[in-house]
């Protein structure tokens, strides 16, 4: 009998337990977001990170964009450098982050 007490008890007392949704951890659109967990933003420059490309967008300037180093879209092609200014130096799809390449590719 005490059992069955000890059951209802507890049994009543959960019920009222919900996991309730809380708060979003970022107010931001999910196509924008001011940074990474993982990849720390470019230096020197402003820039937001974007979720569907993998790579930080460099802000006021065109087909600029960063992660581990600096990735520009120039003519259909690509070209990389450490630095915002190069010098450049030209690579293929497989120096590029699968979403960046994914998204020129398509257009």
């Amino acid at each position: 009998m005490k059992r069955l007490v000890l059951l209802c008890v507890l049994g009543f007392g959960l019920t009222g337990c919900a996991v309730q949704p809380g708060a979003p951890l970022n107010d931001l659109p999910p196509v924008q977001q001011p940074s990474h967990p993982r990849y720390a933003p470019p230096p020197a420059v402003k820039s937001h990170w974007s979720p569907a490309l993998g790579v930080y967008v460099v802000e006021g300037r065109s087909d600029l964009f960063y992660r581990e180093r600096v990735f520009y879209r120039f003519d259909g092609g690509w070209s990389w450098s450490t630095q915002p200014g190069g010098p450049w130096q030209a690579t293929d799809s497989s120096g590029i982050p699968p979403g960046l390449f994914r998204h020129y590719q398509n257009r």
